[in-house]
């Protein structure tokens, strides 16, 4: 007998208003236990409209549901829009280090949530 299993372990939401697209996320697989989020876009015509929770929380149910135990995520310490976000979803910043990218220094920051 020939099984066949499918692992459905990432994921991919586009956030549309009017037509229009708006805000993207992503989920794609760690390791065995861990999500990673990443890519959390937000257009600025729709800032202030619940999008970027919204994305967040489907990430967090999808991971849950798909069977991880923890989601992480990177991002740069200048985007305080985003880490309110990150922060108020139940991550928590696990790791910081200076870096240079995009032509400036910059604080890498992990985070990190049990699911």
């Amino acid at each position: 007998m020939i099984e066949i299993l499918i692992c459905i372990c990432e994921r991919c939401w586009i956030a549309e208003k009017d037509g229009e697209v708006v805000g993207s996320i992503f989920v794609v697989r760690h390791d065995e236990k861990t999500a990673k989020l990443r890519m959390l876009y937000v257009d600025a015509s729709a800032r202030g409209l619940g999008i970027g929770n919204r994305l967040i929380e489907e990430c967090i149910a999808f991971a849950r549901q798909a069977g991880y135990e923890k989601m992480m995520l990177w991002t740069t310490s200048i985007l305080f829009d985003a880490r309110r976000l990150y922060q108020k979803a139940g991550f928590q910043l696990i790791e910081e280090e200076p870096m240079h990218s995009f032509g400036k220094d910059l604080v890498s920051e992990t985070w990190m949530r049990a699911l």
